[in-house]
């Protein structure tokens, strides 16, 4: 059974030994045939997104057991009618070879180090599982191209210190999806650099926007976004629900 609304998640299973379900716009009118979808598939545990303006569903959706896990800011970039930022060379930035995604995995390893997404705040998931997700989430966009259509790296000094994926939602639609900068070579306006490369690689695909989220809390690549013209404009909350609790 499927709908158009909710689905299986096949590597959130495999990740965690549990059966999953996502959605990521949950809604009032789509709650009770995503409950349904749940229970005829023996899903375990549901993880949707919900958008900030529906308040009252989410305490609606609190009081059916739903617990909230992060909050997601989305910023958006008009690549139409503002001028494209220059680069810096702070680092070169180019496509992903052939065989460099192990060096990716290394990076993302690194620079998630500490990272504390929507799976980290659940209790109930091995943590050391939550971390291999986003590790395994980019070395498989160097090579999967339903996860990205491209995969940006960093090099500076001759090694790869930087990472980021891009996928095209629409035509008119760019998003930045997962990126990432080792520690060492922080604060060197290397993840400046590749955003902006994101954005022409963008232009060139002929997109309007360009679109990027993160954790609400994460605030030091939102500063980034912010100086390259990008503006918040819309929030998610990310929900698990357990069906084995009340």
């Amino acid at each position: 059974m499927k709908t158009s609304h909710v689905a299986l998640s096949a590597i959130d299973e495999a990740r965690f030994g549990v059966r999953i379900a996502r959605i990521h716009d949950l809604t009032p009118d789509s709650l009770e045939e995503t409950l349904q979808f749940c229970r005829a598939n023996s899903v375990q545990m549901l993880i949707a997104r919900v958008l900030d303006q529906h308040i009252r569903f989410v305490q609606q959706l609190e009081d059916l057991g739903f617990r909230l896990m992060d909050t997601l800011v989305y910023y958006r970039r008009d690549l139409l009618r503002t001028p494209l930022p220059e680069t810096q060379d702070a680092a070169l930035i180019r496509a992903v070879r052939p065989n460099e995604e192990t060096v990716v995995r290394e990076i993302a390893a690194q620079s998630f180090q500490g990272y504390f997404g929507h799976y980290h705040a659940d209790p109930r998931l091995d943590q050391a599982a939550c971390d291999a997700a986003y590790i395994s989430w980019a070395e498989r966009s160097c090579t999967d191209r339903s996860l990205a259509d491209e995969v940006l790296v960093a090099e500076l000094d001759g090694q790869l210190v930087g990472f980021l994926t891009l996928r095209r939602n629409v035509p008119e639609q760019t998003e930045i999806v997962l990126n990432g900068v080792t520690p060492a070579a922080q604060g060197r306006g290397v993840y400046r650099e590749l955003v902006s490369r994101a954005l022409q690689q963008g232009a060139a695909w002929a997109a309007q926007e360009i679109i990027v989220s993160t954790q609400i809390v994460n605030l030091a690549p939102q500063k980034v976004w912010v100086r390259l013209g990008f503006e918040p404009y819309r929030f998610y909350y990310t929900f698990h629900k357990w069906f084995d609790e009340a």
